[in-house]
């Protein structure tokens, strides 16, 4: 029996792009509302990959990233390529993306970021002359697109489908007992993070109270120093101690990124649970953390350090249910991702609790402030907050970017039905959605 060769592979993050000359490589972009476009010269061996996140500057915020818009990115894209040895005229497309990820509202329809985006590629392309060989764009499912750095040959496929099936019948749902069972087996947050929260909670930011701490655990430094290193949070100049890190980021960031990397293994890493890739919850958390900070100063409504440390914690309730998840992975990944159901909807009908109610337990159970506990609870219906309505309405929204421009990572869908009223909740309107996530550091979307 013959084995498939080993392909490397080099993945395209949202707003930006690849060019490279021949090799035995595979360049590849997750695709949900964004649009992907591989361009090739098979003549020069010359091709490259571009991962499109909006259809043009909004004229809102500093024009910083053009790679990220498809009026300023594929002309820019188009250029590398003819630098690096392509000819314009033997350039063929293949263009993938701007679905309509669901579930979905008349805003989704109205705003079609996906769909316009493609509409600009469509005519930049038709201007260059360059031809479209393939493209599947719209519908309503997140797609790999992926270019062949030997053969030239551009595919287009779902993600992540399960090989294998499950029947409902075959799923045995736990009982309410099991579930309390694993809840309390989740290992605690750890007392470095629970320690920054609640400092962050009370509006004190002193790193002397904890610095001693997480300095003398080599593990958790060099964690922090990966981070500030990473694409999430990527500085201009290398940082290879804390004491820079503090010099060039600050106390509050240091703080953030101390209880960011303390909760890094409390997230489960299995891919067939709710992760759609390895460490895909704990990629997820950050993601939302940051942008939720980003909303926060955006609309002015919530304190930016409490709005991180929700974002973080609002789907803590994850840890305890992967398991039941991961048992059943084939028949979830059916309901949320080809029947485009709701996930807690999902949980409810399968486990009989959802992720939101377990995880108000856990920040029950470790006495979590009450802000924080509320949002965790209802960050999927943050009109029911009782405590914090802005920070709950906050969190879902950044919840909802994530899910939308960083795909491939977690079965997470969000419902858009009340969108409108939860933008108006924190101040912002349909029309800056766009200038909001024009504001996000491109970074943010890496994987």
């Amino acid at each position: 029996m013959q084995t498939k060769p080993f392909m490397p592979k080099s993945h395209v993050a949202s707003g930006s792009y690849k060019v490279s000359r021949g090799k035995k490589q595979l360049i590849e972009a997750y695709l949900g509302t964004c649009v992907g476009v591989t361009l090739c010269d098979r003549h020069a061996n010359v091709g490259g990959l571009i991962h499109l996140l909006l259809p043009e500057p909004t004229g809102m915020t500093p024009f910083q990233q053009p790679e990220i818009y498809a009026t300023t990115g594929l002309p820019i894209f188009i250029r590398a390529l003819c630098d690096a040895g392509a000819g314009k005229e033997r350039l063929e497309a293949c263009v993938a993306g701007g679905a309509l990820v669901g579930p979905l509202s008349n805003q989704d329809l109205n705003l079609d970021i996906g769909g316009r985006t493609f509409e600009i590629v469509e005519r930049i392309l038709k201007h260059e002359g360059i031809p479209i060989l393939k493209a599947e764009t719209g519908g309503f499912f997140t797609c790999g697109l992926s270019l062949n750095l030997r053969t030239w040959e551009s595919n287009i496929e779902p993600l992540s489908v399960p090989a294998m099936d499950l029947a409902e019948d075959e799923f045995k749902r736990p009982t309410y007992k099991e579930i309390e069972i694993a809840m309390e087996h989740v290992r605690p947050i750890p007392q470095i993070a629970l320690k920054i929260i609640r400092m962050t909670n009370d509006y004190r930011h002193s790193l002397r109270d904890i610095s001693k701490e997480f300095r003398q655990d080599q593990i958790l430094s060099a964690k922090v120093i990966r981070m500030c290193n990473s694409p999430f949070f990527r500085t201009r100049k290398k940082i290879d101690s804390i004491d820079r890190a503090l010099v060039r980021l600050g106390e509050k960031r240091l703080l953030q990124l101390v209880a960011s990397a303390a909760l890094e293994d409390f997230f489960p890493k299995t891919v067939q649970g709710y992760s759609l890739a390895k460490g895909g919850l704990y990629k997820h958390a950050l993601g939302t953390a940051m942008i939720s900070e980003i909303l926060a100063n955006f609309t002015g409504k919530v304190s930016s350090d409490i709005a991180y440390t929700a974002g973080l914690l609002h789907d803590i309730g994850k840890v305890a249910l992967d398991q039941y998840i991961a048992s059943a992975y084939p028949l979830f990944y059916r309901r949320t991702q080809m029947d485009g159901m709701n996930l807690i909807d999902v949980e409810r009908e399968e486990l009989g609790v959802d992720h939101t109610e377990v995880g108000s337990w856990l920040a029950e159970h470790w006495s979590l402030p009450e802000n924080l506990t509320d949002t965790i609870r209802h960050h999927h219906n943050p009109e029911q907050a009782t405590v914090d309505s802005g920070l709950s309405h906050l969190v879902y929204l950044a919840d909802l970017l994530m899910s939308r421009f960083l795909v491939g990572q977690e079965l997470e869908r969000l419902n858009t039905n009340a969108l409108t009223s939860r933008l108006q909740e924190v101040g912002l309107t349909p029309e800056q959605v766009p200038v909001v996530i024009e504001s996000i550091p491109h970074e943010i979307f890496y994987d």
